[in-house]
């Protein structure tokens, strides 16, 4: 509170010296604001579930100062109360106040900020601060973190604090450092040459203090990793290896078993052609700074699903959720766009996307005869490198085709073929897994370069869970507004009174940085997920306002 206190005082003081001399324009202020409004209605078809205060809110304000060597901020936060969906444990998310507060000096090469920060060592397998308002993830550290860069192409970081946890602050203390070096930078020699080498490594550990009546936990856990990032050319090839000693916690049913993560990509791309490879593997990876935390909360690391994010419904129905406790994955996409005048490339050419992505349990083997696999208090299991297991988590086929015929009207066509192991990604049991084909035409008309028609029609043909669904779209767009009416409908559910149309409606409007958008329907329940991080979407019916504008 009192960093909050000297931070409006520097702003009283800006606002005064502005009044007092509109010609110093060293000094700048940005920001931004958003609000998501709901209110809900009752409707016990769809399974929504009651909200007393009927309306309920989550907003955000930035403010942000800069003036030559030094920055600071205030983010205010708003959750009156929050909305479903959103995490909110007991109600800890509920109320107003001041989150993050931050100020930075940067003198020459080195670089101090204290307050709230965000950053991340390399791929984030053992550290990564972020925040994701469509998640309501917000894992900030509240600490001091200083930046050196001694010699050009080396740069050193270092942190240390607490992790947010909604409007508090999570029991553990992270620290870390990490190094990263960039050859051609460094080396005089290697700064004209083609092939750009950047090497890294990191080291994290977390303090805690053990509590247990029954085990003695480990109060210091630490993990490092080490990175390379080669480009030559046309080619990319990066890889991560990431070890962490035991962490006995809530996520591995508290065995003692060491850590182990390794994430690997490579890209092609020339023009008219793209092609993406990664692999990863992960062995009881899981990292947060309290050991009995649960959902997405106090995560110190970010373990990326290596699947392609759709952004259309009825594919994005069932998404990909990282399995720390072992997984082994791969990812290929390749992109090419057909050459313009040719017969399938016609006037403006065809892009197709082709992408597969899978991910297996990896095979864990018993210690002994009399210890069961994962077995509370135990080294927990052996598992091989190179074992991959038969159970198959999730598998992902898909096309895209993007086709321009004329200036006026446009297509993409999207294929999907879908594996879905409900029971392990959503935790429960009795489901088994979901097989599905998906097919989506999105359909563009312009009337002129501001006017114009978008449809989408989608189909999902499965043989489980919910069974069949059909959504259809329609969005038109004009200066400053844009209008959509969208329809689902689960017309296979075995249940006939479950075969509900999902109707919504809605319009914005945009100028400049301010942006409104309201919207009334419903809202089916399900999973959405942002880059393996989940969380679960109630049903709802209702009516939504968005506000944001920046400044």
């Amino acid at each position: 509170m009192r960093f909050l206190v000297v931070v409006f005082f520097i702003f009283i003081a800006i606002q005064g010296s502005a009044q007092e001399n509109p010609q110093n324009n060293e000094g700048q202020l940005h920001g931004n604001f958003q609000a998501d409004i709901q209110y809900y209605n009752k409707d016990s078809s769809i399974g929504a579930p009651i909200v007393p205060e009927k309306l309920l809110m989550n907003s955000y304000a930035n403010f942000n100062y800069s003036r030559g060597k030094f920055a600071a901020g205030v983010r205010f936060e708003g959750y009156m109360n929050t909305l479903q969906g959103f995490p909110n444990e007991g109600g800890k998310n509920n109320g107003f106040g001041v989150p993050i507060r931050w100020a930075i000096y940067k003198a020459d090469e080195l670089e101090i900020t204290v307050g709230n920060y965000y950053d991340q060592f390399g791929s984030g397998l053992i550290f990564r601060s972020y925040e994701d308002k469509n998640l309501g993830y917000d894992n900030a550290m509240d600490g001091v973190k200083l930046k050196y860069e001694p010699f050009r192409g080396i740069a050193l970081k270092g942190i240390i604090g607490y992790q947010r946890l909604y409007f508090e602050k999570g029991p553990g203390i992270v620290r870390g450092v990490d190094g990263e070096i960039n050859l051609n930078e460094a080396i005089s020699f290697l700064s004209t040459k083609l092939t750009q080498i950047i090497f890294g490594g990191s080291f994290v550990s977390k303090y805690q203090k053990d509590e247990d009546p029954i085990y003695k936990l480990p109060e210091n856990v630490g993990a490092f990793a080490g990175r390379m990032n080669i480009t030559h050319g046309k080619v990319a090839v990066s890889a991560e290896y990431a070890y962490k000693i035991n962490d006995p916690s809530g996520d591995n049913n508290f065995i003692y078993k060491p850590g182990e993560g390794l994430i690997f990509n490579a890209s092609y791309s020339q023009k008219g052609l793209g092609i993406l490879f990664s692999a990863k593997r992960l062995d009881n990876m899981s990292f947060r700074s309290d050991r009995n935390a649960n959902l997405n909360n106090l995560s110190i690391n970010y373990l990326p699903s290596i699947t392609k994010t759709h952004t259309y419904n009825l594919a994005a129905m069932y998404p990909y959720a990282t399995q720390p406790n072992g997984e082994l994955g791969a990812q290929a996409e390749v992109m090419y766009k057909i050459p313009k005048e040719s017969l399938f490339g016609g006037r403006y050419g065809t892009g197709i996307n082709v992408g597969f992505s899978r991910a297996n349990n990896i095979k864990k083997i018993a210690l002994n005869d009399t210890i069961g696999i994962g077995e509370r208090g135990t080294d927990g299991y052996k598992s091989d490198w190179f074992d991959v297991g038969d159970e198959i988590f999730f598998q992902d086929f898909n096309i895209e085709i993007n086709k321009k015929f004329t200036d006026k009207i446009s297509t993409i066509i999207t294929y999907q073929n879908l594996i879905y192991n409900y029971d392990i990604l959503r935790g429960t049991s009795g489901h088994g897994s979901v097989y599905s084909d998906v097919v989506i035409v999105d359909f563009t008309y312009k009337f002129r370069s501001d006017y114009s028609l978008r449809t989408e029609l989608q189909h999902m043909y499965t043989k489980q869970d919910q069974r069949n669904w059909a959504m259809g779209l329609m969005e038109f767009t004009i200066p400053n507004w844009f209008f959509t009416v969208f329809d689902q409908w689960n017309y296979g559910n075995e249940d006939a009174n479950k075969r509900i149309h999902y109707f919504s409606a809605g319009f914005g409007y945009i100028k400049n940085a301010n942006r409104i958008q309201i919207t009334y329907g419903k809202q089916r329940e399900g999973i959405m997920c942002v880059g393996g991080v989940c969380r679960a979407v109630p049903a709802s019916n209702g009516v939504m306002v968005s506000i944001s504008s920046t400044f």
